[in-house]
């Protein structure tokens, strides 16, 4: 056999399995498919869609159908959403306890299962599946395995500002951010910008952690302290002054924890020190 024989019966070998193995997958599958995206991000506080649509072997219009969307995969996720079109109904019927930020956003009688969330919240965060259900078909069930992974993203915002101690065991001043992505903390003191110490740094990948704590040690009576955050998305900042201690104050005052006191919006704090 000469070489372009040789070479011609390889091509053709490698061919026929290739379509043998087309035809597995496709048996496999069973005809269904389903498409998603991988990724959907979204802005805090606006809707959001997740694309999802599918194709049935049987192409026969379906009497009934079940949607089912779940946060976490499986039947270990948690149900977000769920409406049944019964009797060949061109609506999908969901039931009195739905939460009204779901909704079914495309068409479920063309095949379309798109899920619309109002309002997105950092608290949404996390993996998507996508189901239908045919009852009385043969392999009457579908979801996708992969998902589709959701990413709110939000600007900085100062949670909370405060501070803690007292003149004897010292001062230290505590600023919590929320933002996604998680934001970068700094505290602007009367003299110099600190980066101060960061407290419980949480993962983006872990559900409602999208905050982060950050403390400034050794905060002096008669200073301004101001923490500044930012991401992507914007900025924040909030102030706080530390008034000197009274001299009219006793002695006995000097264990006390300084607490702050909000002059309007949080942007603002005032902490009144006792006597040492």
């Amino acid at each position: 056999m000469d070489t372009r024989t040789l070479y011609s019966t390889l091509t053709l070998l490698l061919l026929l399995r290739s379509a043998e193995k087309g035809k597995h997958r496709a048996m496999h599958d069973d005809g269904w498919s389903m498409k998603v995206p991988a990724e959907v991000r979204a802005i805090e506080g606006y809707p959001v869609v997740l694309p999802c649509s599918f194709t049935h072997p049987h192409n026969t219009h379906h009497s009934s159908m079940h949607v089912v969307w779940r946060l976490g995969h499986s039947h270990t996720g948690t149900v977000l959403f769920r409406c049944s079109s019964l009797n060949g109904s061109q609506y999908c019927h969901s039931g009195p306890n739905q939460d009204q930020r779901y909704r079914l956003e495309g068409n479920h009688r063309e095949h379309d299962l798109s899920l619309r969330i109002n309002s997105a919240a950092l608290q949404d965060n996390g993996r998507y599946y996508c189901r239908v259900e045919l009852p009385g078909q043969p392999q009457g069930s579908y979801e996708n395995k992969m998902g589709t992974r959701l990413r709110v993203e939000a600007p900085p915002r100062i949670l909370s500002l405060s501070v803690e101690g007292s003149m004897d065991t010292g001062l230290k001043a505590r600023c919590k951010v929320q933002g996604s992505p998680l934001p970068d903390v700094q505290w602007i003191g009367p003299d110099d910008v600190f980066e101060g110490d960061i407290g419980f740094p949480l993962s983006q990948e872990a559900p409602n952690q999208h905050w982060v704590t950050i403390h400034l040690l050794d905060v002096q009576p008669g200073g301004q302290y101001t923490c500044t955050t930012s991401n992507p998305l914007g900025k924040d900042q909030a102030m706080v002054y530390i008034l000197p201690p009274s001299p009219e104050k006793t002695i006995s005052m000097s264990n006390s924890t300084a607490l702050p006191l909000m002059l309007g919006p949080v942007s603002s704090f005032m902490v009144n020190l006792p006597a040492s």
